[in-house]
């Protein structure tokens, strides 16, 4: 049932890119530290080679899976066929912030749609590439992208952007550094 890939071929790659969410998920150092799981979704991923794939990182409410790369580079990308045949895929790999004050921001995001609200980009260094079954996960159809975080990120506007930024992503929730200090 499951298996190991050397590197992301043309038809693990069809897959990923087939694939409207994926989830990240990343811990602490700390055993008593918070594990952490989120969803990714917007066109937000691009596979940068055999064994990169990058991922633009918007907004949001928390900022985990940045203190937790800043602290270990622990990361894991998996991806549900929630049409079609089965399949989970789990990218397991070291992860990277490239931050918009960086010089390779500006390499990087050519890759990508433009956001406004890209906080970082993350890129991941593949150690593991393995599939399962997926037998489980339920059959879901598709509507579309949700507006709601490209709006929100429009209505606060850059000023307001770094200001929430200051506020709420200088640190993770066991207090671990988040974004840069270096953000004006």
């Amino acid at each position: 049932m499951a298996k190991i890939y050397p590197e992301i071929d043309s038809q693990l790659e069809a897959f990923i890119e087939s694939q409207p969410v994926f989830f990240v998920a990343t811990a602490p150092l700390d055993p008593n530290g918070h594990v952490n799981a989120s969803p990714k979704g917007l066109d937000t991923l691009r596979i940068l080679g055999p064994k990169t794939v990058a991922y633009l990182d918007i907004f949001g409410s928390g900022v985990e899976t940045i203190a937790h790369l800043r602290e270990n580079q622990r990361i894991v990308l998996m991806f549900c066929a929630f049409q079609g045949p089965p399949k989970i895929l789990r990218l397991h790999g070291r992860g990277r912030i490239v931050e918009p004050r960086e010089a390779e921001f500006g390499i990087l995001q050519k890759h990508f749609p433009v956001y406004e609200g890209a906080r970082a980009i993350i890129v991941v260094e593949l150690t593991r590439i393995s599939d399962s079954c997926g037998y489980g996960v339920p059959l879901l159809k598709y509507e579309s992208d949700r507006a709601d975080l490209p709006a929100w990120c429009r209505k606060r506007g850059e000023k307001g952007l770094t200001v929430y930024r200051k506020e709420k992503n200088r640190q993770s929730i066991d207090g671990l550094p988040g974004v840069s200090d270096k953000i004006d």
